[in-house]
């Protein structure tokens, strides 16, 4: 096959004892990540762990979903998908891609979603919230209308389709080759007569339409925490993550023009990461309700649509 992977300082390739000694699914998994823990990757994207990336990469390409009979797990491997888990190992450590970039694809809210570098991997707890119908604020029976703005792949545009039988949903981005994946997205999931795909700079596009619900996952990382990523986050579009000197700039221009585009009874739910302290300092006379979640996450506030300003 021709492939060399740098682990460390020491060159791997399928030629060598490596490939011999690894047999099996666990062996596979239990070596890449050491060799993850020992190159000091990022977890972030996905997987919080060098176990799960390691399992992620090995089940893509053995075809194996995500609920793998456990007894998989002791099955040896063929020398050519040998050869290609220990490829995609060294493509991990050697350019900081993400699992989700090298495999393609990426869950949120129980489905898949196809993913490339033109758009920011889907990881937001907003995926709770949408699995919950956004209950208790919401009736899901009686949603008729539901906007994600900054929608990126599409995934909380087509997931919110899926938990609203009823709704229409919009979803507005920005940059028109995100537009791309989003539309392959749609048309994945079967929802191309119930999600519309808007491009422009987040109001612009829906004119004077009110909604039921708006969610939005937009650009939050502060200018100084742009310098300290890892190197995983260089392979996302930037326009998706930076959000000026204190990570807000997108988050007002969202308050500003919420009020006249929610329905009464409506609310508005945004993800702001760490710059969550930055926003209610802006902003403190909003009540913002800052949400929990049982699977980890933190950064997302709820307002109802008498709260926001302007909003009664």
């Amino acid at each position: 096959m021709g492939y060399h992977a740098r682990f460390g300082r020491a060159v791997v390739s399928p030629k060598e004892p490596v490939a011999e000694a690894l047999e099996t699914i666990t062996d596979f998994v239990r070596w890449g990540a050491t060799r993850f823990s020992a190159a000091g990757l990022h977890f972030g994207h996905g997987t919080d762990n060098a176990v799960d990336e390691a399992l992620t990469l090995v089940r893509h390409v053995l075809h194996l979903d995500h609920d793998m009979p456990p007894e998989f797990y002791g099955a040896r491997l063929t020398r050519p998908e040998k050869d290609e888990i220990l490829a995609l190992f060294g493509r991990r450590i050697d350019e900081r891609l993400p699992a989700a970039y090298l495999v393609g694809e990426a869950w949120f809210a129980g489905l898949p979603f196809s993913v490339d570098p033109r758009v920011i991997i889907p990881r937001s707890p907003i995926a709770e919230l949408v699995e919950n119908g956004f209950s208790p604020w919401l009736d899901a029976a009686s949603v008729d209308a539901a906007l994600d703005l900054c929608t990126g792949s599409g995934c909380i545009a087509v997931a919110c389709a899926f938990a609203f039988p009823a709704a229409r949903v919009d979803a507005v981005e920005l940059s028109p080759a995100a537009l791309e994946v989003a539309r392959a997205n749609v048309a994945r999931h079967g929802v191309v007569d119930r999600v519309r795909l808007l491009e422009g700079d987040l109001w612009e596009p829906v004119g004077d339409q009110r909604y039921d619900l708006i969610v939005s996952n937009p650009p939050y990382v502060s200018d100084a925490d742009i310098e300290e990523l890892p190197p995983e986050y260089a392979h996302e579009p930037a326009m998706a993550l930076g959000s000026g000197a204190e990570g807000i700039e997108v988050v007002s221009r969202i308050l500003d023009g919420a009020a006249a585009h929610l329905k009464p009874g409506g609310i508005l739910v945004v993800e702001t990461g760490a710059s969550a302290p930055a926003v209610e300092a802006a902003w403190p006379n909003l009540p913002f309700t800052w949400l929990d979640f049982g699977r980890g996450g933190s950064g997302v506030f709820l307002l109802e649509a008498d709260q926001l300003p302007g909003g009664g």
